[in-house]
């Protein structure tokens, strides 16, 4: 068997592949077995990569009861430090927000989660020129705020509690949305088996994206995959030829 590109009529390329990335809202489920100040700096970042304009950035957090106020501390020190600014000034690590439809959007986030959560970093819009937010840690949310229900494609991230783990993932699977979750423990066999019942088209262990293997959505996020190997051959044709003896 092997690999060849689809065919080719006049010139024109026919039943052409096709990969369609779209949005997510994705989960992240903590165990309570973490040490929350050696994975809290990585759950910030993957939350808060590019401003969180990514669309397979983290949204959502589940973090377990009894580590609960731990993680929410510790990611709220994480967004107090974090320098805000220009992509062109030395030192700045968060930009600004990509246009005005979205940073109006943001701000709705914003307002909703000083009515249905509390605010315990940032909530604020800086007083220069530009669309600039501080990166925004919101705890006591629930599942029907809209700012964990939507995906927010910006700098605010709500963090939610739970008791039971089913119950966690009934909730982090309860959405239209499946591209990207992870689970995060010191044991990697019992992340595994959250991880494989997390809805979605890729779950990761501990880290919240990885280039090397097959990404791809699962539900309204998206059809077909990328990168690895599978990547190439959503575009392409598997010929086969077969042999009698």
């Amino acid at each position: 068997m092997s690999l060849q590109p689809k065919p080719l009529i006049n010139g024109e390329l026919i039943d052409s592949g096709a990969t369609l990335e779209l949005g997510g809202n994705d989960a992240d489920i903590v165990l309570d077995d973490v040490d929350v100040e050696k994975i809290a700096p990585k759950i910030f970042g993957s939350a808060f990569a590019n401003c969180g304009q990514v669309c397979i950035a983290l949204k959502r957090v589940y973090a377990h009861a009894s580590i609960y106020d731990k993680l929410c501390d510790a990611l709220a020190r994480e967004a107090e430090k974090a320098v805000v600014g220009d992509g062109l000034e030395e030192g700045t690590q968060i930009g600004p927000i990509q246009n005005a439809m979205q940073f109006e959007k943001i701000k709705g986030f914003i307002a909703a989660a000083k009515t249905d959560g509390t605010i315990i970093a940032g909530g604020e819009v800086l007083n220069r020129a530009g669309y600039f937010v501080r990166p925004t840690i919101v705890r006591d949310i629930s599942d029907d705020s809209v700012l964990v229900k939507e995906e927010q494609f910006g700098p605010i991230l709500p963090v939610l509690k739970y008791d039971d783990v089913d119950d966690a993932l009934a909730r982090a699977n309860n959405t239209p949305y499946g591209l990207g979750g992870s689970v995060w423990s010191s044991n990697v066999d019992r992340a595994y088996e959250v991880a494989k019942r997390i809805d979605s088209g890729t779950a990761w262990i501990n880290l919240h994206f990885a280039p090397h293997v097959p990404f791809g959505g699962a539900k309204e996020s998206g059809i077909g995959v990328e990168f690895a190997h599978e990547g190439p051959m959503e575009f392409s044709q598997t010929a086969v030829i077969s042999i009698a003896k």
